[in-house]
C-alpha cells in the first residue's frame, strides 16, 4: 500500500520538477566541493604534531614546561650535530673546523644559539647542541642546518648527522608531507578499481567517487574552521584518518543505496519512482548506521589527550557529511542520469505482457527461477549451511576467534621510541646510533628537573645517584652549567637541573628512568617537576593507556543503547555487540603476532588499540545494522529464521563489497612511512575483513537461526501471529518471489 501511494505521488509531479530539484542539488554540491578543494592546501596551517600540545594541562611535563618559560623566554627545540672525521680522531685542526662551523650555525635563521663543541672521551667524535626555534623547525630549519653542515664539513673528510628532538620532529613532518594528496590518490584509485568490478559499469563508479569526494571536501571545510578557531587540536594523524574514513564510509553508504535502487529499477518502469522507493527504504539503515558510528567516534571526547579528543569531532563530522552526500548528492545525480548510469548492464523492469506470460506459463517461471538461483549460488549455499547446522557453525567460529584473540597477550602497546616511528633509515636515526657509540645516548635530549631552591643540594644528590642518569648539573641564569647553588638561576622559588640520561631520550628505558626519578624526588619536602622530551613522551603514553580504560566502556554503552532503540530488542543488540568485540580482539591478537614476528616492529603506540577498537566496533556494528534492519523487515513477513537467512542472501553482495571497500581504503594508510599508520591500517583492514566474511556472514546468522524468535527478545516479532511462521515455501535458495531483489548483490565480488 505504501509503495503504490508513494508511486502515485511521484507520478503526479511534473517532469521538470523532477529534473530541476536534482539539478539544483548537484550544482550546490559541486560548489561546496570546489570551495572545499581550495581548503585542502590550507589545512597544514592549522595542523600541529607537537606532543606538548596534546597533553592535558595537569600533566607533570606540561606543568614543567610552563615553569621552564620563567627560566628562558625562548621555546627552543634541541638538535644535535654529531660527526666523525675521516682520519678517525678529532685533532686540533678538525676541532677548529667544527668551531668555525658553529659560528656559521649561529647565523642561521631560526637558531637561538649553539653550545661549544664537545669531544667524546675516545677522541673519535664531536657533538654540538643546537637550540632551534620551534616555529623554525616546523618551517624546515633542520634541512638548512644539514645543508650548511654538508657544505662546511664535506663528506670526503667527515661523517656527520643531525639528530635529536628537532631532527626527529622534522622526519615526522616530512612523513606527513603531502598526506592529503597521497592518501586521497591511493584511496580513490583503490575504490575506483573495486567499484568497476562491483558494478561493471563505466559511469556509476565516477558518480559514487564524486559523491565521496564532495563529502570529504565539505568535511574539510568545516574542520578547518574548527581548528582555526582553536576548538580542536588538529594533527596529521587525524587529518589522514579523516580522508580514509570519509571516502570509505561514503562509498559504503552509496553501495547500499545503489543496490536498493537497482532492485527497484527491476521492479518499476518509472525510474523516479524507483529512486524514491530506494531512497525511502535505504535512508533509515544509512542514518542508523552512520549515526551509531558518529556517536561512537564522539566518545573520543572523553580522552585526556587533545590529539585523541580532536579525532572525535573530526571523524564524526566526516561521517555526517558522508551520509549527507549519499542521501542528497548521489540521488540527485542518479535522478539526472537515469538507467544509463548502469550501462552496459542496464536494469529494466519486465513489461506487463512478459509478466502475464510468466503467470500463464509455469515452465517459463521455473526457468527464470533456475537462472536466479545460479546467480545467487554463493549466498544461497551459505544460507543453506547455516540453516542445516547453525549451532555447530557459531560454536566453531567463536572458538576460532577466541584462539586468534590469544595473541593480544603478546601485544606490546607501551609506546614506540620517536626515532622508530618513521619507518626506514633517516639521518636522525643514523645520528642517534653514532651518538650512542661515543656519548651518553641521552645527551641530545636532556631532562629538565625543577626543584625547590632550598632543597637543591639534596635533589642533586638524588638525581646523580639514580640509575640511568649520566650527568646532572644546576643551570645558571644564562643557561650554562654551574656547580654551586649560589650561581643557580632561581625562578618562583625553584632551581633547574639539566639531567643527561644514559639511554636515548626517546627510548622506553629513558621513560623508565624518568618514572623512577619522579618517585625518588617525592622524598623532598617540596614538589619537584620532571619535564623535557622524554617526560612528555612518558606522560603521553600513560595518558593514552588510561584512555583505553575510560573510553572503551563508554563506546560499548553508546553503541548498545543505539542498537536497542533501533532494533527494539535486547538479545539481538547484545549479540551484535559481543560478536563485533570478539572480531576486534581476534584482529588485534593476529595483528600483534604479525607486528612482532613478521614486521619486526619494536612495539606499538597505545593509541593503536584504542583507535582500532573505536573504528572496528563502530564500523563492525555498522555492517550488522545493515543486516539486522533488513532481517527485521523480512522477519515480519517470513519468520525469524527464514527472514534472517533471506536477508543474508539479499545483503550478502552489497555488504561484502562495502567491507572490501572499507578494508582497502584503510589499508591505504599503510602508504605513509609511519609505524602508527601502518599498524592502524593493518589492524582495521584485517578486522573489517574478519567482521565482513566471518562474523556477519556466519556467526551472527547462525546465532540468529539457533535462537529463533528469542533473537529478537523482548520484541514479539517473529512469533506466531507476529510475523508469520517459517515455511518451506519461503526457503531462500530456491525461491523466485521478490526476485527483483536478487540483484542487490551486484557483482563478481558477491559470488
Amino acid at each position: 500500500m505504501t509503495t503504490k501511494t508513494s508511486g502515485r505521488r511521484s507520478s503526479a509531479q511534473p517532469r521538470w520538477i523532477r529534473i530541476l530539484i536534482p539539478a539544483i542539488l548537484v550544482l550546490v554540491w559541486l560548489g561546496v566541493t570546489a570551495v572545499g578543494g581550495q581548503t585542502f592546501g590550507k589545512v597544514s596551517e592549522v595542523t600541529t604534531n607537537d606532543q606538548t600540545t596534546f597533553l592535558p594541562a595537569d600533566a607533570e611535563s606540561t606543568r614543567a614546561l610552563e615553569l621552564s618559560q620563567g627560566f628562558s623566554d625562548d621555546e627552543s627545540v634541541p638538535a644535535t650535530l654529531i660527526g666523525e672525521p675521516a682520519g678517525g680522531e678529532v685533532d686540533e685542526q678538525a676541532l677548529a673546523a667544527v668551531e668555525a662551523l658553529v659560528e656559521e650555525i649561529n647565523t642561521l635563521p631560526g637558531v637561538d644559539r649553539s653550545l661549544p663543541p664537545q669531544v667524546s672521551e675516545d677522541g673519535e667524535a664531536f657533538q654540538v647542541l643546537v637550540l632551534m626555534e620551534e616555529a623554525a623547525v616546523e618551517d624546515g630549519a633542520v634541512a638548512e642546518l644539514r645543508d650548511l653542515v654538508d657544505a662546511e664539513l664535506p663528506e670526503a673528510e667527515w661523517r656527520t648527522h643531525v639528530t635529536g628532538p628537532a631532527a626527529l620532529s622534522d622526519d615526522f613532518a616530512n612523513a606527513f608531507a603531502g598526506i592529503d594528496g597521497l592518501l586521497l590518490l591511493v584511496a580513490v584509485i583503490t575504490v575506483f578499481v573495486i567499484l568497476v568490478v562491483v558494478y561493471r559499469s563505466v559511469l556509476l563508479p565516477f558518480l559514487v567517487l564524486l559523491s565521496s569526494i564532495a563529502a570529504l571536501s565539505s568535511a574539510i571545510t568545516v574542520i578547518f574552521q574548527m581548528a582555526k578557531m582553536e576548538w580542536i587540536t588538529l594533527n596529521g594523524q587525524a587529518q589522514g584518518i579523516l580522508s580514509i574514513l570519509v571516502i570509505g564510509a561514503a562509498t559504503d553508504y552509496s553501495l547500499l543505496l545503489v543496490a536498493r535502487y537497482r532492485e527497484e529499477l527491476l521492479a518499476r518502469e518509472n525510474r523516479f519512482e524507483a529512486l524514491w522507493e530506494a531512497w525511502r527504504r535505504s535512508t533509515p539503515a544509512i542514518l542508523a548506521s552512520g549515526g551509531t558510528v558518529a556517536a561512537a567516534l564522539l566518545c573520543l571526547l572523553f580522552s585526556d589527550l587533545n590529539s585523541n579528543r580532536a579525532l572525535g569531532p573530526v571523524a564524526s563530522a566526516g561521517i555526517v557529511f558522508a551520509m549527507l552526500a549519499t542521501l542528497t548528492f548521489l540521488p540527485a545525480m542518479l535522478a539526472l542520469f537515469g538507467r544509463p548510469v548502469f550501462w552496459p548492464k542496464v536494469p529494466h523492469a519486465p513489461k506487463p505482457a512478459v509478466e502475464e506470460a510468466r503467470a500463464a506459463n509455469p515452465d517459463l517461471q521455473t526457468r527464470r527461477t533456475r537462472h536466479t538461483s545460479r546467480r545467487r549460488t554463493l549466498w544461497a549455499v551459505v544460507a543453506e549451511k547455516v540453516r542445516a547446522r547453525p549451532r555447530l557453525i557459531w560454536l566453531v567460529v567463536t572458538g576460532l576467534l577466541l584462539i586468534s584473540s590469544v595473541g593480544v597477550l603478546d601485544l606490546r602497546a607501551e609506546g614506540v621510541p620517536q626515532s622508530e616511528q618513521v619507518l626506514g633509515q633517516t639521518d636522525a636515526k643514523d645520528g642517534q646510533a653514532m651518538l650512542e657509540e661515543h656519548f651518553d645516548a641521552g645527551t641530545g635530549a636532556p631532562a629538565n628537573v625543577f626543584v625547590p631552591a632550598d632543597e637543591l643540594g639534596e635533589a642533586l644528590e638524588i638525581v646523580e645517584a639514580s640509575d640511568g642518569v649520566g650527568e646532572a648539573y644546576p643551570v645558571a641564569e644564562n643557561g650554562a652549567p654551574t656547580q654551586g647553588a649560589a650561581d643557580a638561576n632561581e625562578v618562583d622559588g625553584y632551581n633547574q637541573l639539566s639531567v643527561t640520561l644514559t639511554d636515548s631520550g626517546d627510548s622506553l628505558e629513558a621513560e623508565r628512568t624518568i618514572g623512577e626519578l619522579r618517585e625518588e624526588l617525592n622524598a623532598l619536602d617540596g614538589e619537584a617537576l620532571v619535564g623535557g622530551t622524554t617526560a612528555t613522551q612518558l606522560d603521553t603514553n600513560e595518558t593514552a593507556q588510561r584512555d583505553l580504560v575510560t573510553i572503551i566502556p563508554i563506546v560499548l554503552l553508546v553503541i548498545l543503547a543505539f542498537l536497542i532503540v533501533l532494533l527494539r530488542s535486547v538479545t539481538a543488540p547484545l549479540i551484535l555487540l559481543l560478536t563485533t568485540v570478539l572480531s576486534f580482539t581476534a584482529a588485534l591478537g593476529s595483528s600483534a603476532l604479525v607486528f612482532n614476528y613478521i614486521f619486526g616492529f619494536p612495539g606499538a603506540d597505545p593509541t593503536v588499540p584504542l583507535f582500532g577498537f573505536v573504528f572496528l566496533t563502530a564500523l563492525g556494528v555498522d555492517y550488522n545494522i545493515f543486516l539486522a534492519t533488513r532481517a527485521r523487515e523480512e522477519t515480519a513477513r517470513r519468520g525469524p529464521k527464514e527472514g534472517l537467512l533471506y536477508s543474508l542472501v539479499i545483503t550478502g553482495g552489497v555488504i561484502t563489497s562495502a567491507g572490501i571497500v572499507l578494508a582497502a581504503t584503510f589499508a591505504a594508510l599503510g602508504v605513509l612511512p609511519l609505524m602508527f599508520m601502518v599498524q592502524l591500517a593493518f589492524l582495521v583492514a584485517l578486522g573489517v575483513l574478519i567482521d565482513t566474511f566471518i562474523v556477519r556472514t556466519l556467526q551472527v546468522p547462525a546465532l540468529g537461526v539457533d535462537l529463533g524468535h528469542r533473537f529478537w527478545w523482548p520484541s514479539k516479532i517473529g512469533r506466531d501471529g507476529h510475523g508469520g511462521r517459517d515455511a518451506a515455501a519461503q526457503r531462500v535458495p530456491g525461491e523466485s518471489a521478490d526476485s527483483a531483489e536478487d540483484s542487490s548483490a551486484p557483482t563478481v565480488l558477491s559470488r
